[in-house]
């Protein structure tokens, strides 16, 4: 629940910001007759992220054990490459938001077309919304506790829909650069565990070469555990001392990726990932101290009805 949670705020506050300041903006330019199309594009995007997860969850009851664990696999990486490119896309970015989406806005209305502004505000959240149903739905796979995860999800959305709200009427001041480093370095292990499990879905589907397949060394009939099972064995086996239904194995799992028993494919793909992107996310962050400006996804207060507009 904690690790979907802090998902669902993460992304959700993504979205959140983008739309108050799209509301916002639209509001100081006196076209606020306009917001009922933007809320269309906002309702469209939250639909297809819903879809896509219905489809995903209830669509796998028809396929083959195989064919679940390799479109599970897929998915996962999908996922991850996605969750990357947004963690390193906020790093660029986030200093000129504001700036790029105001733009947006005043092209959509130069041009005068009906859809333009339901355009904007259906990819500016559909974006988000496919992201984070991928992982999240990647994450609920893994864990194999759906409610929990859900109802951690659903909290940590409602959670950013409120902070989202209070930071539009410039009743919260949050320093956003912070926010979204620490929950950016979460990410990026959370990213690094979604990689290993899918990993494991791949090699159970028979896509990759593991425990499952016919290459994996066996010692006394069973798969090989530690240094001479590498590359295609069990790197370790710690389910007699944390079984994996266990409160623990569930911790460590949302938390920093950890299964007890992994292969050596995933143990490789966890350190690649978090050594490669690990560091560029770390220099990222200390780039960022030399601009003195603050990053401009602050939310200006959304201003009050004045007469007509």
């Amino acid at each position: 629940m904690l690790a979907t949670f802090l998902i669902g705020l993460r992304e959700g506050l993504e979205a959140a910001l983008v739309v108050g300041i799209l509301v916002a903006y639209l509001g100081r330019i006196g076209r606020r007759d306009v917001l009922a199309r933007l809320w269309i594009g906002v309702g469209l995007a939250v639909a297809l992220a819903v879809g896509i997860g219905a489809v995903l969850t209830f669509g796998a009851y028809a396929l083959t054990f195989e064919a679940q664990e390799l479109i599970g696999g897929i998915l996962s990486l999908v996922a991850v490459g996605m969750v990357t490119w947004m963690i390193f896309w906020m790093q660029k970015t986030a200093r000129t938001m504001k700036r790029t989406l105001e733009g947006g806005v005043d092209r959509a209305l130069a041009t005068g077309g009906l859809w333009g502004i339901v355009l904007i505000g259906f990819v500016s959240v559909a974006r988000e919304g496919i992201e984070t149903t991928l992982l999240l739905w990647s994450m609920v796979q893994s864990f194999g506790d759906t409610p929990s995860a859900l109802l951690g999800a659903l909290l940590g959305l409602a959670a950013a829909v409120l902070l989202g709200w209070l930071l539009a009427r410039g009743m919260l001041r949050l320093d956003l650069r912070v926010f979204f480093g620490w929950t950016g370095g979460f990410l990026v292990i959370v990213a690094a565990g979604v990689l290993a499990y899918a990993i494991h879905d791949l090699q159970e589907a028979g896509a990759l070469p593991g425990p499952f397949s016919a290459l994996a060394p066996l010692v006394g009939g069973t798969v090989a555990v530690g240094a001479a099972a590498f590359p295609f064995g069990w790197a370790f086996d710690l389910s007699a001392s944390i079984p994996p239904g266990s409160p623990l194995a569930a911790i460590l799992q949302a938390t920093v990726g950890f299964m007890p028993q992994m292969s050596w494919l995933q143990v490789v793909a966890w350190i690649l990932y978090m050594v490669v992107v690990g560091t560029l996310f770390v220099r990222g962050l200390r780039r960022r101290p030399a601009h003195a400006a603050p990053p401009s996804v602050s939310v200006p207060p959304v201003p009050h009805h004045q007469g007509a507009s």
